[in-house]
């Protein structure tokens, strides 16, 4: 009996399971108060959104992931002999590149968007910010269109756009969906490489969802080109909490703003 799994179903489920392993290792390292953006008391009493309400939002929205990339794949015919093995390391990291700029262009302009339109923001892109406190499980908690339009619609331009197989967009995925995680993690680990190697991290979207960031800090999840070239940058700076832990302030001249 053959029980392979195809690559294409690899490129949808396995960065669904990447999601939850690395959401429940962020959990265990939030104990450590030390490395927190706030408190675990901020965490539970300022979020407007119960943590059992997040579960549920996201796993619908990843149920939506699933059939929208099986449409994809069904539709444009991609087959799992365009596998990675076929292309060299320079062609997959060109297909990386393009997939991230893609990625982030759309994010970027959508999200932006859903802010800057009332009706939107209200009605739709406020879901993910009732999370004022981000925290790793609730990277993807938005409302279903959001989380159609935003990251699904986003992941499969970035994949058919790109040229990448579906064997190539399974370790793409994987890696956008660490990125993500650890964007809402609400920690700052030390030789964290995600924050060597990108400006945009926790502490930069963290800015994001506080009162003074709601307009600024669009981009996600890799770079913060667009938020440079638009003047939507926040600077800021971290500060050692009292309690513990770390603050992200915004700089004084856009806080006044």
């Amino acid at each position: 009996m053959d029980f392979s799994v195809s690559d294409e179903l690899l490129g949808i489920f396995v960065p669904i399971l990447v999601y939850w392993v690395y959401s429940g290792i962020y959990i265990l390292l939030g104990s450590f108060e030390n490395y927190r953006l706030h408190s675990r008391k901020d965490e539970d009493n300022k979020n407007l959104v119960s943590k059992k309400t997040v579960v549920k939002g996201v796993l619908l929205q990843q149920a939506l992931q699933v059939i929208t990339g099986i449409l994809v794949y069904n539709v444009t015919g991609y087959g799992s002999e365009a596998g990675i093995g076929q292309s060299s390391l320079i062609v997959l990291a060109r297909q990386f590149f393009i997939a991230m700029l893609v990625l982030d262009s759309w994010q970027y302009f959508i999200h932006r968007c859903m802010h800057l339109n009332k009706f939107l923001y209200r009605h739709i892109h406020s879901h993910h910010h009732r999370l004022v406190v981000p925290y790793a499980f609730g990277a993807l908690y938005n409302h279903p269109l959001e989380g159609l339009l935003l990251d699904t619609v986003g992941a499969a331009l970035s994949f058919l756009l790109s040229g990448m197989s579906p064997r190539a967009s399974m370790f793409f995925f994987s890696f956008t969906t660490i990125k993500t995680v650890d964007d809402h993690c609400g920690l700052l680990l030390p030789g964290n490489l995600f924050h060597i190697f990108f400006k945009n991290n926790s502490a930069y979207h963290d800015i994001h969802h506080q009162l003074h960031g709601n307009k600024y800090n669009f981009s996600q999840p890799f770079f913060v080109t667009w938020d440079r070239i638009l003047g939507t940058y926040m600077p800021y700076s971290l500060e050692k909490r009292e309690d513990g832990g770390f603050e992200a302030r915004p700089a004084k001249d856009h806080k006044d703003d």
